[in-house]
């Protein structure tokens, strides 16, 4: 095994400055494991990380992007669970092992941020963090499941209630976390809407198994047209992935006791406008929930979700880059010409 190895850090302000550094490999602590990355994926949170506007502090020169799948090579003296060979995926926080377990230190250990990430040949990891790779996907599929599957998971499935068969989810755009929960959603038996200004990524979507799209440039007031398709009802989820730009027809949308789960953030900015959440809330008596990814355990049971709608829910990858050209996959991610994830093969 090599003595040294490659990663990319954020030195300076956009993606464009992103350095390749060799290092030295790390010394494992008693309770890791070393892992040679095969694949990363890219979150809209890198292009922010690398622009210097993503809000939570940074490492100092830190190693982008949370999404990583490749193989043990090495594992620390007391490491009970894994053995060399072992494809494993990492989980975006390394300590949250529990739905209900976060806590500001937990939150220090996301990945790409807080704490280095995984655009690099190599990296060490609590054993307690990783998770097997389901059997049927290869490197680069799995490389997109921390950050865009589960969250995307955590919303539907570990909202107030589970999403269900006969419900009617509206989700916004047709980027990683908006593509897997279309097709969680789909595999849950529930009726989907999609909204894109693209006509060439809905109709992507409705191969996907969207039932209606709605393309927001040609259909600007998409919160009635959505009404329209549910009868007057209103959706009963939401798929908030824009902010405050889009959170008023968001409101408008979602039916009396309807839930918005907020996932990201594309549209905020000093343009967008406020929104006060406090009269629809009580007047439609909504259940709103922000996520911010997920656990360890949420992550196994989302595997098992995989596993048993091994094409529904395969991961869709727009485009893959290698290594020496990551810049290249930032921009492309940035250019929104996507649909689903794009990936880095390590």
């Amino acid at each position: 095994m090599a003595k040294s190895f490659k990663q990319y850090t954020v030195q300076g302000t956009g993606f464009d400055n992103l350095a390749l550094v060799e290092v030295p490999l790390p010394t494992l602590k008693a309770n890791e494991v070393l892992v040679k990355i095969k694949a990363g994926s890219l979150q809209f949170r890198d292009l922010m990380v690398t622009s210097g506007t993503y809000p939570p502090p940074l490492l100092p020169n830190v190693v982008p992007c949370s999404d990583g799948a490749g193989e043990i090579v090495a594992i620390g003296e007391d490491v009970k669970t894994w053995k060399v060979g072992a494809r494993v995926v990492s989980n975006f926080f390394l300590d949250h092992h529990h739905a209900e377990g976060m806590t500001p230190e937990i939150a220090k250990t996301a990945l790409g941020g807080a704490s280095h990430g995984v655009l690099a040949e190599y990296r060490a990891f609590p054993e307690h963090s990783l998770l097997e790779i389901p059997a049927h996907l290869s490197y680069e599929e799995a490389s997109t499941l921390p950050c865009a599957a589960l969250t995307a998971y955590n919303g539907l499935i570990y909202g107030f209630e589970p999403l269900k068969a006969g419900d009617t989810v509206l989700i916004q755009g047709t980027g990683g976390v908006s593509i897997f929960a279309l097709q969680f959603a789909v595999a849950s038996g529930a009726t989907t809407i999609v909204l894109s200004s693209s006509d060439e990524k809905l109709a992507a979507a409705t191969k996907l198994g969207a039932k209606h799209v709605i393309n927001y440039n040609t259909t600007p007031e998409w919160a009635k047209e959505a009404k329209k398709l549910t009868n007057g009802r209103g959706v009963d989820r939401v798929v908030e992935v824009v902010g405050n730009a889009t959170l008023a027809r968001s409101f408008e949308a979602v039916r009396m006791g309807g839930s918005i789960d907020i996932i990201g953030l594309l549209g905020e900015g000093p343009e967008a406008p406020a929104v006060s959440i406090i009269g629809p809330a009580i007047g439609k008596q909504l259940k709103i929930r922000g996520i911010y990814v997920g656990s360890v355990s949420q992550f196994q049971a989302m595997n098992r979700l995989l596993a048993s709608n091994p094409e529904t829910t395969r991961p869709v990858i727009d485009k893959v880059f290698p290594f020496a050209e990551a810049k290249d996959a930032f921009g492309y991610l940035k250019s929104q010409k996507h649909v689903g994830k794009v990936v880095i093969q390590v």
